[in-house]
């Protein structure tokens, strides 16, 4: 199979979904790449590199969209992308569709199949692909909202830690999962006080036994969010629905309610964001005032750091993209129900219920889309 590596064009986007490792494996397998020149070259990647790995290097996207049976990329296509896909030709790649119709219905209109890192499961019930970024997201979340807590940056001019005869700073975590976990950490290592709040008693519970008693839990209602936001000085938004739009757990009444200077960050922007004055930003703008809270609301937060983030990305997305070589998708994802879960679109139908859902499209399921 020829597997194709544009290189990313989503502002300030560094990361490049194959690194000149994987290549090598794909090439061990038998199978031919073509990579765009530069893909990797922001984060020492070089196009020699990829060349050492068994790649070819050309020059621009069209000649790899051109070519390419399989296209493995980092971040959901954007138009100028989207218009060079074409029927039969497989994407691999974030896709974060239920919030975003136009992309959903271009990908339609190509006749793709396009599958969703953010939907692969595992045995466990767990998510992955999306498992390494949320990581990243997690950590990265607490050294956004730290900054934006500075006085020059808008925010409240509070020091996470705080320093001894001065209280640290109050950070509220919503959703206590991958994100929120990733997060707390980072947070309870520079000495903040924490809470996270979770609709999950079994997740508090082991949240409560890692990490008490320097961390709070408290279970999600209204009440507790509305009353934990409103005295907080950093808001994180760690909540998932998978492959569906977040739920809006923080209201514009609660956010006028805020204090100002107060800061959210908002990890669950790619699903819609569950802030309700959640708006996507960019590294190159990454906040906003709304009532006198900082929002940092950036869709492709790891992306600041690329070099790790690609790494880790492709530990993970590695075996399901030498399967989908090996095998074909059909075969592929007839052999492994999870890389099943993870197709949203095939031939201009949506297999993904919560994508189908969130745009009140027909749904085709995907065993039947691939007739198996």
């Amino acid at each position: 199979m020829l597997v194709g590596v544009p290189r990313e064009i989503k502002d300030n986007e560094f990361r490049v979904g194959l690194t000149p490792s994987a290549v090598r494996e794909l090439v061990a397998h038998g199978h031919s790449v073509v990579a765009q020149a530069g893909a990797g070259e922001a984060i020492d990647l070089l196009d020699a590199d990829y060349k050492n790995a068994g790649a070819e290097i050309v020059l621009d996207a069209e000649s790899v969209y051109g070519r390419a049976d399989l296209v493995v990329k980092v971040k959901e296509p954007q138009p100028a992308e989207i218009a060079m896909l074409r029927r039969g030709q497989v994407l691999f790649t974030y896709l974060h569709l239920a919030p975003d119709r136009p992309q959903t219905e271009g990908l339609l209109k190509s006749g793709c199949i396009a599958i969703a890192y953010e939907t692969v499961t595992d045995d466990r019930g767990g998510l992955p692909l999306l498992a390494p970024m949320s990581e990243v997201a997690g950590r990265m979340s607490i050294q956004a909202g730290a900054h934006a807590l500075e006085r020059n940056a808008g925010g409240r001019g509070v020091l996470l830690g705080g320093v001894p005869g001065v209280p640290p700073a109050k950070v509220v975590i919503l959703g206590g999962g991958v994100v929120g976990m990733n997060a707390l950490r980072m947070a309870l290592g520079l000495e903040a006080d924490v809470t996270v709040i979770d609709k999950s008693l079994p997740r508090l519970k082991e949240l409560d036994l890692a990490f008490a008693p320097a961390l709070k839990t408290r279970y999600a209602t209204t009440d507790a969010i509305e009353e934990s936001v409103m005295t907080a000085d950093l808001v994180i938004g760690a909540v998932l629905t998978p492959g569906g739009t977040a739920p809006r757990l923080v209201t514009r009444q609660m956010i006028k309610s805020m204090r100002r200077g107060t800061v959210v960050v908002d990890v669950s922007i790619d699903q819609g964001g569950c802030f309700e004055t959640s708006r996507p930003t960019t590294h190159s703008d990454p906040t906003y005032v709304v009532d006198g809270v900082v929002h940092y609301c950036v869709t492709n937060m790891p992306g600041a750091v690329a070099r790790t983030s690609t790494f880790a990305l492709n530990n993970a997305t590695l075996p399901f993209t030498l399967a989908l070589a090996d095998r074909g998708y059909r075969d592929a994802m007839a052999a492994d129900c999870h890389l099943l879960d993870g197709l949203n679109v095939i031939a201009g139908m949506v297999t993904h219920p919560a994508v189908a859902a969130a745009h009140g499209l027909e749904r085709i399921s995907p065993e039947k889309a691939l007739g198996l």
